[in-house]
């Protein structure tokens, strides 16, 4: 993350959610306001080269959606159970909170300060309404309780609460994350949980999975915001049980591509890997 002005990735995941709106027939992940918040320039620049989104970029922009999918379906699943508090960490641009037509579920969308003062700009200048079910939370990963901030923010540590973690996790050192899930274990009760995305090691015998990592790599790096350590699934399988959670389910790119992708042209990455973990600690409820 850049100490001055928004996170680049978080501009680049959202103009390719907006480019899957156009570009890809019936979108995996509809969301109706990805064309807005990235502003005029991006859309010009979506318009020009409309022509240059082609097979690779396609499979970097699957990943984005199908993971967004994942969330909003569970997310669903947890209000329907109950949960009225949704946390989305890491949210860039994410408009879940803007489309939210929920009056009874608050939503804290946790990012760093400068990501959000900007997008609080975008949101203004496009003419989009804040609700007052939405509620910014800023926090810098590395350095911040999660979980004091949460509650300074207005979080009911009582109540059951929901978590998406999209596109953070390969940015940080393993106890960041480690921590970051154990807080969330703690906050989110019976009826909550989390979705976070990783990406697992390239196997040694797929060279050309190692060099476009190592491509991708590069590039996030010169954009100020290097990738870490890569995350093996049963690591995070682990990770997810010792913080607590009682149902852990790592979604592996072929369930992805059954569940979303199946006749589509799409195709995801065969390192991105998606986590569902619920029923977290129980112990506020005691």
């Amino acid at each position: 993350m850049r100490d001055t002005g928004p996170s680049r990735t978080a501009i680049a995941v959202a103009i390719q959610r907006a480019v899957h709106q156009i570009a890809d027939g019936t979108p995996v992940f509809s969301d109706p306001l990805a064309v807005s918040i990235i502003g005029p320039k991006a859309r010009a620049a979506i318009a020009k080269r409309r022509a240059r989104y082609g097979r690779f970029t396609s499979v970097l922009r699957t990943v984005l959606v199908v993971r967004a999918r994942v969330a909003e379906d569970t997310l669903a699943e947890a209000v329907a159970a109950g949960v009225r508090q949704y946390v989305v960490l890491g949210a860039g641009l994410d408009t879940f909170a803007l489309r939210n037509a929920d009056p009874s579920l608050h939503v804290f969308e946790v990012d760093h300060a400068n990501t959000q003062t900007w997008k609080r700009r975008r949101i203004e200048e496009e003419g989009l309404v804040v609700p007052a079910t939405l509620q910014f939370v800023p926090v810098d990963f590395t350095r911040d309780d999660l979980a004091v901030e949460l509650r300074r923010a207005g979080l009911r540590p009582e109540q059951d609460t929901f978590f998406s973690w999209l596109g953070v996790a390969m940015y940080l050192s393993p106890d960041a994350i480690r921590a970051t899930l154990q807080a969330v274990s703690e906050l989110s009760g019976p009826n909550g949980g989390i979705v976070f995305d990783f990406i697992a090691p390239a196997p040694r015998s797929q060279p050309h999975l190692r060099l476009i990592m190592w491509w991708r790599g590069r590039r996030v790096a010169r954009l100020g915001e290097p990738f870490r350590e890569p995350l093996a699934p049963a690591d995070a399988e682990r990770w997810l049980r010792e913080a607590g959670f009682g149902h852990v389910d790592i979604l592996t790119p072929r369930q992805l591509t059954e569940r979303y992708l199946r006749g589509g042209r799409l195709r995801m990455s065969p390192l991105s890997y998606v986590a569902v973990a619920r029923d977290g600690s129980v112990s506020k409820h005691d």
